[in-house]
């Protein structure tokens, strides 16, 4: 049986109005001409004439924070606990990789306007809706459409969010890791920080990633081409770069249909 793999993430590419200024990737490429010049200092009294066409080695040098382009989310990016009690939470090189590779349920809610807070209600019509129960260790991705948005600055405020409820209701049926297309689990920010300035309502604040203070989990965040993928029947793959003690990692999210 034939077997197709989607591409679930982004590019990182220098100077993609991607994220927050602060945050912006930024990658100086080394071509071969310049890598050759570095690459003589390797091999003391060597010349162009000593490399193939007088050309070395290529090198990237980037500058990132563990949460650019497709990343994974660790339980304490959102707290210092989970649980619901004084467990420490896990960073990245800490998640266990039996919850990276799982199969996959994909909910479709680009129907939502951008910004809309999605509750447990929402995501029990959208399972309904595609006839599926969600086990275990299933991943959960949620299609905002987002997505295609990406590499421009409106995709910062693209996208429904999930609430804490929503959350909750996923996690409490065992799922472990979640994923969005948009830039945030969560509404978007600027959408939250209006929204606490009218209200001064601080369970507003990041919610659904503070779903994690009461049970541990994963999110993806910067997806692509959920709109590729079936509602199940298929696998995710999405084990993170191992750094120690981050709060997150960065990901080559794929998705495995047989």
């Amino acid at each position: 049986m034939a077997r197709k793999i989607i591409d679930l993430s982004v590019a990182v590419e220098n100077g993609l109005p991607s994220d927050p200024p602060m945050m912006i990737p930024e990658i100086d490429y080394w071509d071969h001409i310049k890598g050759a010049e570095n690459m003589k200092t390797f091999f003391p009294g060597s010349t162009d004439k000593d490399l193939p066409k007088g050309l070395g080695w290529t090198i990237e040098f980037v500058k990132l924070t563990t949460h650019s382009g497709t990343h994974l989310d660790a339980p304490w990016h959102y707290h210092p606990t989970m649980d619901g009690d004084d467990t420490k939470a896990l960073t990245i090189d800490e998640i266990p990789l039996e919850w990276c590779f799982s199969d996959g349920v994909m909910l479709d809610l680009s129907h939502k306007p951008d910004g809309y807070l999605v509750k447990a209600a929402d995501l029990e019509e959208a399972v309904a809706k595609i006839g599926c129960k969600i086990k275990p260790l299933d991943i959960v991705l949620v299609r905002t459409g987002a997505s295609k948005y990406w590499g421009k600055p409106e995709y910062l405020v693209k996208g429904c969010g999930m609430g804490q409820e929503a959350t909750l209701w996923l996690l409490n049926q065992g799922v472990r890791i979640t994923g969005t297309d948009a830039w945030s689990w969560d509404r978007p920010l600027p959408i939250i920080a209006g929204e606490f300035q009218r209200t001064k309502d601080p369970s507003i604040i990041w919610e659904g990633h503070f779903a994690g203070i009461k049970r541990g989990y994963c999110h993806l965040e910067k997806l692509t081409n959920l709109d590729q993928l079936p509602s199940t029947g298929f696998k995710v793959a999405c084990f993170p770069v191992k750094i120690k003690r981050a709060s997150a990692g960065w990901v080559r999210a794929v998705a495995i249909i047989d």
